[in-house]
């Protein structure tokens, strides 16, 4: 889902992040309707969404609840100590990144698939077209 242009292309990189920029709704509903196919099934959503890819935007905001790092720090302390399943992911976490602690004074654990690697580059190379106008 992550699209894909030529970063020495200023044209093209700048048309797409107008595209991205306009139509961003849309894009939002397509990526969580993504997001839940691919994650309905792990441990974390289906206390939830009881096994089932609820792909509609309202329902997904009425069933699961905005949470901070607390709520989730169990889950990612089980991907941590080295549990291998669907805990939060579907996706292998590749990966557990560490925040720099400024927050809370103490650093989070974040674990991250090699989509998000992906998805990251992409975002990274969004900045050329810009750089290069």
């Amino acid at each position: 889902m992550i699209p894909s242009y030529d970063p020495n292309d200023t044209e093209a990189g700048l048309k797409l992040l107008e595209d991205l920029t306009t139509n961003a709704e849309a894009i939002q509903q397509q990526v969580l309707h993504q997001i839940l196919s691919q994650n309905s099934g792990t441990q974390y959503l289906r206390a939830f969404l009881d096994g089932e890819s609820d792909k509609n935007q309202q329902s997904f905001k009425n069933k699961v609840p905005v949470v901070n790092y607390d709520d989730i720090k169990p889950f990612i302390q089980r991907i941590a100590d080295g549990e291998s399943s669907d805990i939060v992911s579907a996706q292998p976490i590749t990966e557990l990144l560490t925040s720099s602690g400024t927050s809370a004074g103490k650093p989070k654990l974040m674990p991250s698939t090699a989509e998000e690697l992906d998805r990251k580059t992409f975002f990274y190379s969004m900045l050329v077209p810009i750089m290069n106008k």
